[in-house]
């Protein structure tokens, strides 16, 4: 006859509903926290008005770099002269943005940092959280520009199409980029990438040299616009969307598209595209 030790299963009872209690107490200590640190958070959005002067500048090296939030890149409004305006938002509990300029011999390092840390990056479906914060920074259209632009999770909008440009590296950890250039730009360098979101880059007309573009997303779609008539190469792949590239490129292999004018080209563009996940297409503007 089987005996059954009801003590022994009574204590593994009691054993794990005070493991189940504990664990709830903990979820609920968390939900708590977080719900708070939302709550403050989204009561906290303050604003911080920047400018740098402009000197003698004829060249700058400009390095934005946002926690998170949304990030706009474009060119000064007006006539007022200096190397750059911004507004800048930020959480009162990170702390303020922070701005240095250095210049050298007509030249300018200028740096938009964020303090402290950003939103807690686990959130409960029923937390309340403020949207993302909005950093707006204005650059000096007559000033040739070296721009790296980053954010953890945000989007990027980069308007530079009236602006004089050397050299784009924009990253989000996961929003969406949008990216107009300048015409009449000579051997741009442009790279365009995102954890997750949909990345846009159109190109300026009437550039000379040899231009490099790249972007690419993690798994959203990926589109690159091109002037019609330009020298062309593009390295287009997609792990798992599709791929469309304009019928005026020839497919070389694989994943290389090429224009017939391409390799005795002066002025030329090469563009590698690729996602992850989504879609990427190459087509003439």
């Amino acid at each position: 006859m089987e005996t059954v030790n009801f003590g022994s299963q009574n204590k593994v009872r009691v054993s794990l509903i005070a493991s189940l209690i504990i664990i709830i107490v903990l979820l609920l200590s968390a939900v708590i926290g977080f719900v708070s640190l939302g709550n403050n958070a989204e009561g906290n959005v303050l604003t911080q008005n920047l400018s740098a002067p402009l000197d003698d500048v004829k060249t700058a090296k400009v390095d934005i770099n946002m926690v998170d939030g949304n990030l706009t890149i474009d060119q000064i409004k007006g006539s007022e002269q200096v190397l750059a305006n911004s507004t800048l938002q930020y959480l009162e509990y990170q702390g303020s943005p922070t701005q240095s300029v250095n210049m050298i011999n007509g030249q300018a390092t200028l740096t938009l940092m964020a303090s402290g840390k950003g939103q807690p990056w686990f959130r409960f479906p029923w937390a309340v959280y403020n949207g993302a914060t909005e950093w707006q920074v204005h650059l000096n259209p007559s000033v040739k520009s070296d721009i790296t632009a980053h954010t953890g999770g945000g989007n990027i909008k980069l308007n530079l199409a009236s602006m004089a440009i050397t050299h784009v590296a924009a990253d989000s950890g996961g929003g969406n980029l949008d990216v107009v250039l300048p015409d009449n730009a000579v051997n741009l360098s442009v790279t365009a990438k995102t954890g997750a979101g949909d990345v846009t880059v159109v190109i300026g007309s009437d550039i000379a040299g040899s231009n490099f573009f790249n972007a690419s997303s993690g798994a959203g779609n990926v589109v690159v616009r091109v002037p019609g008539g330009i020298a062309a190469r593009i390295h287009a792949i997609s792990g798992m969307g599709k791929v469309a590239v304009d019928s005026r490129f020839s497919k070389i292999d694989d994943t290389t598209y090429q224009s017939s004018n391409y390799d005795g080209a002066t002025d030329k563009v090469e563009i590698t595209i690729n996602s992850g996940a989504g879609n990427v297409s190459v087509n003439t503007k």
